[in-house]
């Protein structure tokens, strides 16, 4: 049951998402604003083609699926099912859609994929982000720290 005027669904990511994927990307990394577009535009290429092979290299089986709010691309989430654990590898929404709710409903829907499937929900989150916090009030524990980045676990059943 969706709260949105348009049901909040998901769909395989493909070859013709690649420029909304490098607008979802980039609008994530404010970081950069201070650069000169041309600049600025080089390096989150670089950043975006990076973080590309390290995903495929590091979760070849990953479910990559665009979010879709009624038939609208919105944000992307890329999902890795292993035979003991689910690692939710990203999830990004447009910033005019963050705070609407449609991250909280997608990942409950993980964890009661989860749940059903008896796994644990691992994550990597940057210790700035405000989906921390999102994270915790929906049942995601602290389990580490690298650099910046906090790891996280929702056990079932906790």
């Amino acid at each position: 049951m969706s709260e949105f005027k348009h049901p909040v669904t998901l769909r395989p990511a493909d070859a013709d998402d690649e420029a909304f994927l490098f607008e979802l990307f980039a609008s994530t990394r404010e970081e950069f604003n201070f650069l000169e577009e041309t600049q600025k535009q080089a390096i989150l290429k670089m950043q975006y083609d990076a973080r590309r092979f390290q995903y495929e290299e590091g979760y070849p089986q990953a479910e990559a699926s665009i979010i879709l709010l009624g038939d609208r691309p919105v944000g992307r989430m890329l999902v890795d099912e292993g035979e003991h654990a689910i690692t939710l590898v990203d999830i990004a929404v447009l910033p005019e859609y963050r705070g609407s709710g449609i991250g909280t409903q997608l990942l409950q829907n993980l964890l009661k994929r989860a749940v059903d499937a008896r796994k644990p929900v691992k994550l990597q989150v940057f210790e700035s982000n405000p989906a921390v916090r999102l994270y915790e009030r929906l049942g995601f524990s602290q389990i580490g720290e690298q650099s910046m980045y906090s790891e996280m676990i929702f056990e079932p059943g906790t």
